[in-house]
């Protein structure tokens, strides 16, 4: 900006007082327009895009992708003379001038004909620097001024050849806006913008031709853009990058129309020409839109006025070669119905996604705006802001944990899907928590034990198989996202030998043939070695569901600044001391288990009986194959017709000695059967006394306490203002977001005013 300052104050004093030494013009040109401007709106189509109009007065450029015409080419190929000629307003031409940076012309209808120009900043410009440029604004009422006060403009934007220095640069971000309003003007919004340039030369650094291309990229991308590319017909078109451009952000050309300038450089009958021709056709680069045809003023056609050049262009197309083209396709006349019919199509299809998006937005301003509450800068503030957070932090946590699903919070989302890493499963927290409980269940029966036995009698018909549940995801970065350690399998007789070693290490005085009760606590004691490393797995992930659900529910109710600063005061403590006593409680649950098994839950008799039967039963089944004699019916020549006899005394002799002999086979087997008994029993109450006593107890009950309007009466000013004090940037995003709910709410009430009345 180096002059900026006193430049604009040069520029600005000049504004008022007039230019040094400039002679009075003899004639004034006032702001009239032809006949074909006024006819470029039917009354339908100004009443559709005075909404696009008035949404735009009401400064939503800057919000949402308003409905325009882009006017876009290469450098020097016509794209101002295009937009002069269509808007008829006389703007300053010197033969070796190009676009610097983007013109907007507003043009719009009122009772009295007048013209504005200001500056719109570019937004990555320091807030000091925009001043200037935000202070810019002036009035006309005839063009004889435009010169002085469009060569102001780029003073201030540091563009050419200013009253106090040279050339600062070549290219700018800046917008100039002119607003042209007439009884007569049409709702129109055009913009021109910097022509692309090829190649950086004298004058134009590398980065000059980065610029120019990010200002194009950044208009003809809008959706809901128009892209009038200029292509002039002095050079090839496959050196144009605009057509490159154009068809990367419109691949089917839906929005773009393609204007060919200058078509009187062409040789008349040449190759260039046909070549032309052909492509205004649009039988070479299709556009959905097609190709139009203008012709530009020539150099000695510089003093023409419009009259003179409409003249002179209908001539052009009257006797030269491009006379084979459709009359709709040539001239500023018909581009002007071309361009009223297309635009008209093309908001009317827009409105309804316009005002979609409008609501949209209002919605996400004014949320965001609910989030960041009242302003707080007195201790007495800061504990009204916190006590009414606090009171809906407690009233959704507490909904969460009961399993009360009801009101938005719980349903706002769309996202039926359960999955930890969806933010509306985990705003359910009670259904979360039992799906996890649940898991932990099945993963303690399926790997809990360390030894998987494969005998028929160990497997229990009334388990429940987990296979219907798909498989929790777990958090990421707890660390019961590691894959549990399968149980070690076994067959019958590994089993047995396993039961042997630890019968010998544990004999007493008991008679050969019965077992030392201590046996089975060992037996016991291995088997669940993997309990505890289980639970305390189960236990990280709960506590990463708590932390994520407060912290989700923190982040949706307010600011970044507050939930950082309420959890690091608060709620991190709190959870980790929550955590901490939910394991220490654990200890206390294993440790228990380490003590002799003690049980007076029948379920166990009731398993040793059944297994002892389905032994019984198996040895009996056995028997009677062995006992059991197929022979041919008498006189059947097919041997698939047998009577079956069973020898009962057989069967009852062969069951009778079908003890094992071996006193030391007996008692193993018999330990078995308890260790399977007492295992069960136990691993049920495990997972029954974590689920309960550990996290229900000391993780999920309560948690609506940790910030309540209880806890925050119980802080002093000092923390109140520390955890709730407003920064100066919050009060600058206040005003941000109130201007920006104001002018979506004008938008809102227009869009209701005119589509409530009328069918588009």
């Amino acid at each position: 900006m180096g002059s900026s300052d006193q430049s604009s104050d040069n520029v600005v004093q000049e504004l008022q007082n007039g230019p040094k030494n400039q002679p009075k013009p003899a004639i004034i040109q006032e702001m009239d327009i032809t006949s074909s401007l006024e006819d470029l709106q039917t009354d339908e189509q100004r009443q559709v895009l005075d909404t696009v109009a008035q949404v735009r007065k009401c400064g939503l450029e800057s919000i949402l992708s308003l409905p325009q015409l882009v006017v876009c080419g290469d450098q020097s190929a016509g794209k101002s003379s295009v937009l002069e000629a269509l808007t008829e307003i006389p703007f300053p031409r010197s033969d070796n001038l190009c676009t610097r940076f983007a013109t907007e012309i507003v043009l719009r209808r009122a009772n009295s004909n007048s013209l504005t120009i200001k500056i719109i900043p570019d937004s990555k410009r320091p807030a000091n620097e925009q001043t200037p440029f935000k202070a810019f604004k002036e009035s006309i009422t005839n063009f004889d001024e435009l010169p002085r006060i469009m060569k102001a403009a780029t003073n201030i934007m540091d563009i050419g050849a200013g009253n106090s220095g040279p050339q600062i640069k070549a290219f700018a971000r800046d917008v100039l806006s002119i607003e042209i309003e007439g009884p007569t003007r049409p709702q129109l919004t055009l913009v021109d913008i910097p022509g692309l340039i090829q190649t950086s030369t004298k004058g134009i650094t590398k980065a000059d031709v980065e610029l120019v291309a990010e200002i194009t990229d950044q208009y003809i991308k809008q959706s809901r853009t128009i892209c009038l590319a200029v292509v002039s017909a002095a050079g090839d078109p496959a050196n144009q990058s605009i057509l490159t451009k154009v068809r990367e952000v419109d691949s089917d050309g839906d929005r773009t129309l393609g204007i060919i300038t200058k078509p009187d450089t062409l040789p008349s009958g040449s190759e260039s020409e046909a070549a032309y021709i052909e492509l205004a056709r649009n039988h070479d680069i299709f556009f959905k839109l097609g190709w139009h045809v203008l012709k530009n003023r020539k150099f000695e056609e510089r003093d023409f006025d419009l009259v003179e050049r409409n003249v002179a262009e209908a001539t052009y197309f009257r006797t030269s070669n491009f006379k084979v083209l459709p009359e709709h396709c040539v001239g500023v006349d018909t581009l002007r119905i071309r361009l009223s019919k297309l635009l008209f199509e093309h908001v009317k299809q827009e409105l309804p996604k316009l005002r979609s998006d409008l609501e949209e937005a209002l919605t996400a301003a004014s949320k965001q705006l609910d989030v960041m509450g009242k302003s707080r800068t007195t201790s007495a503030e800061c504990k009204a802001y916190l006590t009414q957070l606090s009171l809906e932090y407690y009233e959704l946590c507490k909904a969460a944990v009961d399993g009360h699903y009801e009101g938005d919070y719980f349903n706002s989302e769309g996202d039926n899907s359960f999955s930890l890493a969806s933010v509306a499963t985990i705003r359910r927290l009670r259904a979360v928590i039992q799906y996890a409980n649940t898991s932990f269940s099945d993963n303690m029966r399926i790997n809990g034990h360390k030894y998987q036995i494969n005998a028929s009698a160990v497997c229990d018909p009334n388990d429940d198989d987990p296979s219907f549940r798909p498989p929790i995801t777990q958090i990421q970065g707890s660390s019961s996202d590691r894959n549990p350690v399968s149980p070690t399998k076994m067959d019958k007789q590994e089993a047995l030998k396993w039961v042997r070693q630890v019968l010998i290490r544990t004999r007493g005085r008991e008679l050969v043939g019965n077992f030392n009760p201590l046996l089975i606590g060992e037996l016991f004691w291995e088997q669940c070695s993997k309990w505890n490393r289980l639970a305390v797995r189960h236990l990280d992930l709960v506590d990463a569901l708590c932390n994520k659900f407060l912290a989700n529910l923190l982040q949706d109710k307010c600011p970044k600044d507050i939930v950082s600063r309420l959890t690091a005061s608060l709620v991190q403590d709190v959870l980790k001391a929550r955590k901490d006593e939910a394991l220490q409680e654990l200890g206390r649950i294993v440790e228990d288990t380490r003590s002799y098994p003690i049980n007076y839950n029948h379920y166990y008799t009731d398993t040793l009986f059944k297994r002892r039967q389905e032994r019984n039963k198996a040895s009996l089944a056995s028997c009677i194959k062995k006992a059991t004699t197929h022979n041919v019916l008498a006189g059947c020549s097919s041997n698939e017709h047998t009577t079956m006899s069973v020898n009962v005394d057989k069967t009852v002799d062969a069951y009778s000695k079908g003890n094992d002999p071996n006193m030391e086979n007996v008692s193993c087997e018999e330990a078995l059967d308890c260790l399977y008994a007492i295992y069960k029993v136990s691993q049920k109450t495990f997972v029954a006394n974590v689920t309960t006593q550990v996290v229900e107890r000391h993780m999920i009950r309560g948690l609506e306490k940790i910030f309540s309007p209880v806890t925050v009466n119980s802080l002093t000013d000092s923390e109140v203002k520390a955890i709730a004090s407003e920064p100066a940037s919050a009060n600058r995003q206040r005003q941000f977001l109130e201007d920006r709910i104001a002018k979506l709410k004008d938008g809102q009430s227009i869009f209701r005013s005119v589509m409530g009345s009328a069918s588009m």
